[in-house]
């Protein structure tokens, strides 16, 4: 450990010795979500070295985005995982957060993986497009969460409400695939990373197919917002599914407000940074990650200084 690092620790551990233990909790999405897993592993390596900081970190499951950016505003949580666009505005107080202010306090701790928007259809339902949707049973998300508040921008986009499906339904991540190949819905939309164990819970168990995501509506969105990417979902990581799949997608997010202790958020970040193998071992979403990349990748809000200061030392940012 470099002296600064050092004395950080030292600092750290003398604060931690006047003040006790401190339990965080950082807000994830549905169980069978990427986020869960992301929440997951930060706390396994930050409650791994405990005996070190004296920090405890526990994950909650939650409805996902939007949830958990408000409720780190709130106070309710002190981290939580987020889509790179909600994130840009509960800052700017623009789209969904223009009600009550914009949090000003929300900072960044670093990026994840990629999220794909993803359009998963029966292969009986005729859906080849996304314009395809039209007259047919979709589940378009729970509220409160970051795939609803994706698809609800889609549906901006293509000029349709709720009245384009014969059946919008509102279901959660976690049940959406078994309504699928129930046939309660023909279609469902998912903004996560790949592979994820909904998507393929649908494809083995009733063949779903993920369909292409294009169109000029789709092009305008990725091209006037700079928290959406152009993305491919890989071929063969589904069965079934052996052909990559064009669509557009964010970034997930670990946020925090300002109001956090920075000593607590430079802790959670060295914990993930100096374990970066491991992190990126604990699931297949985190395989290409690296750690230039993550420190701005879909950052669309100021870091925390905790952060900052973790990065500055590592010189993985240079102000």
């Amino acid at each position: 450990m470099n002296t600064k690092g050092w004395v950080v620790g030292v600092f750290l551990l003398s604060w931690l010795s006047v003040t006790g233990a401190v339990e965080i909790s950082i807000g994830t999405g549905s169980r069978a979500g990427v986020y869960y897993q992301v929440g997951r592993d930060i706390c396994r390596l930050v409650n791994s070295a405990t005996e070190a900081h004296g920090l405890t970190c526990l994950a909650h499951p939650s409805q996902g985005s939007i949830s958990n950016l408000n409720d780190v505003r709130s106070g309710e949580l002190e981290l939580g995982v987020a889509q790179s666009d909600w994130q840009f505005h509960a800052f700017r107080g623009s789209s969904k957060f223009q009600d009550p202010s914009p949090d000003q306090r929300l900072r960044a701790l670093f990026s994840v993986h990629s999220e794909p928007f993803t359009l998963v259809a029966r292969k009986d339902a005729g859906i080849n497009s996304l314009d395809d949707l039209m007259g047919k049973r979709v589940n378009i998300g729970n509220p409160g969460s970051g795939q609803r508040a994706t698809m609800e921008v889609v549906m901006e986009a293509k000029g349709w409400d709720k009245s384009v499906f014969s059946l919008a339904n509102e279901l959660p991540a976690g049940q959406q695939s078994l309504a699928l190949c129930h046939d309660r819905v023909q279609a469902m939309v998912y903004t996560v990373g790949h592979p994820n164990a909904s998507v393929a819970q649908a494809a083995a168990l009733c063949g779903a197919r993920i369909v292409n995501v294009s169109g000029p509506e789709i092009d305008r969105l990725v091209n006037e917002n700079p928290f959406y990417i152009y993305t491919t979902i890989p071929g063969g990581l589904y069965p079934g599914n052996p052909d990559p799949v064009k669509t557009f997608g964010v970034t997930a997010t670990v946020i925090a407000s300002s109001d956090l202790d920075a000593d607590v958020v430079y802790t959670v970040v060295k914990a993930v940074f100096d374990n970066f193998e491991t992190f990126k071992a604990m699931h297949p979403a985190f395989g290409g990650l690296t750690k230039e990349k993550i420190v701005t990748d879909g950052l669309s809000v100021p870091l925390h200084d905790g952060a900052r200061r973790y990065f500055l030392e590592q010189g993985l940012i240079s102000q």
